[in-house]
Parts: structure tokens; sequence; C-alpha cells
């Protein structure tokens, strides 16, 4: 590891309450020298989906060799697996229910059918990624750990052991298999040639970020969102006139409203689902 190891924390505690921070405590008392990013504590309340989908799209900006606690635990408390992953030279900590999905390949996570949701699956590791159950908790110095806040008890001080050079070994048993959800990438069906998409986070700008790739965007797309029709994609905000289709960063298709919000404008939300036609 670094001199200074690179720790990402993503979950949904939110600003207000100081469950963020006493995770990040907890990580510099153990590790002083630990570099810290926040990439979000916004994801919607025990929104696995959606956590695990942002914290996907932002891991290739960071350097091979970081460590990473995502933590959105519905199950918090439970008799479900704590997680720790060695994957491309990077860890990943959190609870075994899909939320560290960008830890394993989307070819071995398989695509998800036309008209299924995004759920959580077991999923066999392939060649080069090593998971283990966080069960040596005497090793990390835990006693009596919170049943409601493992983030701060459990998965950040595995993640400082981690980071200080340690085996990933010792944390406990190796699996053969977690819990992921399908490759974020939209099906296509077979007999109609449509595409069909879902909405996968909503943005600060009410921006609708979804699961099609740009590389499979058919020429002349239509698409229905919510029940509105958007024509053709523009190539940047400036060109738009109302409700648009553009390319995002993470090199997916959104819909956007510059000047405006396209979640209020064409009434749609998460989860929605979003339909790809060619031009008649």
């Amino acid at each position: 590891m670094n001199a200074r190891p690179l720790v990402s924390f993503t979950t949904d505690f939110g600003s207000v309450d100081p469950y963020a921070g006493a995770m990040k405590a907890v990580l510099l008392s153990r590790l002083p020298g630990a570099e810290i990013i926040d990439i979000t504590h916004q994801v919607p309340p025990q929104d696995v989906v959606t956590g695990a989908f942002l914290f996907e799209t932002t891991l290739p900006s960071f350097p091979r060799g970081s460590l990473h606690v995502v933590v959105v635990d519905p199950g918090v408390g439970s008799d479900r697996a704590r997680l720790a992953i060695a994957a491309g030279g990077s860890f990943f900590v959190g609870p075994d229910n899909g939320c560290l999905s960008a830890a394993i390949p989307p070819d071995a996570r398989g695509r998800r059918a036309v008209g299924e949701a995004y759920e959580e699956r077991a999923v066999s590791l392939p060649t080069g990624v090593t998971a283990v159950r966080i069960e040596n908790l005497a090793l990390l110095g835990i006693d009596r750990p919170s049943a409601t806040f493992e983030g701060r008890d459990i998965f950040t001080p595995a993640a400082a052991w981690l980071a200080a050079g340690r085996s990933i070994a010792d944390l406990g048993p190796r699996v053969d298999s977690v819990l992921a959800f399908p490759a974020f990438r939209a099906p296509i069906d077979g007999s109609s040639g449509e595409m069909h998409g879902r909405v996968l986070h909503v943005d600060h700008f009410g921006n609708l970020i979804t699961d099609i790739m740009a590389g499979d965007v058919f020429a002349e797309p239509v698409f229905t969102v919510a029940g509105a029709r958007v024509h053709g994609m523009v190539a940047t905000y400036a060109e738009a006139r109302g409700a648009t289709a553009i390319i995002g960063s993470s090199g997916r298709v959104e819909f956007a409203v510059p000047g405006g919000n396209a979640a209020l404008t064409l009434g749609a939300a998460r989860g929605d689902r979003v339909r790809v036609s060619r031009a008649a």
C-alpha cells in the first residue's frame, strides 16, 4: 500500500447525523496517515441499487491500490455476511448485499433480462478476485460491536487493517461467491429489437441517469421515459431545446433539461423504465 493510503466512503448516512464523521474518525484513529475521499453520503436511505451504481460510476477515477468502504445496509446486525474483497489491486469492504458489485467484473455478473428489475444474485468469483467474511473481530480489537452501526465498528476497522498493508486472509474465511447486481447495462429485446433501460439515478440537477450505454444506442433513437417521447440526442447541453438525451460523463444516456429539471419536466424518477426504439 502507499505511505498515505487512499480510502473512500460511500453511504446512505446523509450529512445531518454524525454517522459519516464517526466512521472517518475511527479510520484516522487507527490509521492517522490515511487520505479520505467521500464519494457520497447522500445515497437514498436503504437504496442498495443506487449506492452500488453511484460507487461503480466513480470507481474508475481512483488509482490502483485504493481502498473503498461502501455501506448501504438495510440488513445491519443480521446474519448477512460482512465482506472484504481484493480485486484489481484495490480493496473493498461492506455488507454482502450487492453494494460491492463494482468489485466484480461485469462479465461475471451477467445481464438482467428484459422486464426484470435490478436484484442481487449470487455470483461466483472469477480468477483474480478474492473475498473473505470478516469474522476475526478480536484481531481488529473489536469487543462488542453495535448491532446498528457496523460501518463504524466493523467495516471501518477492517478497512484500516487492509489499508495498513495487512493480509486480507487474516480477517476470516474465504468465500467462493458474493451477492452482486447484474451489470448496469440495458438489455435488448431479441424479438422487437427495442432496448429496455432503467433510470438508475436522479442527480442534483434533475438529470435522469440511465443504464443505457453510449455504444449500445441505435442510430436515430426514440426514447420513451415516463410516457414522454424524446427524439434523437445532442452532443452538448448548448444544442438542446427542452428535454433531451445526451451521453453523460459515465458513458451512459442521460435525460436533461438545460436550465431546468428533467425529472420534474418528464415526471420521471429512479427505477422508471426507458424504452429505446428506432425512428420509423
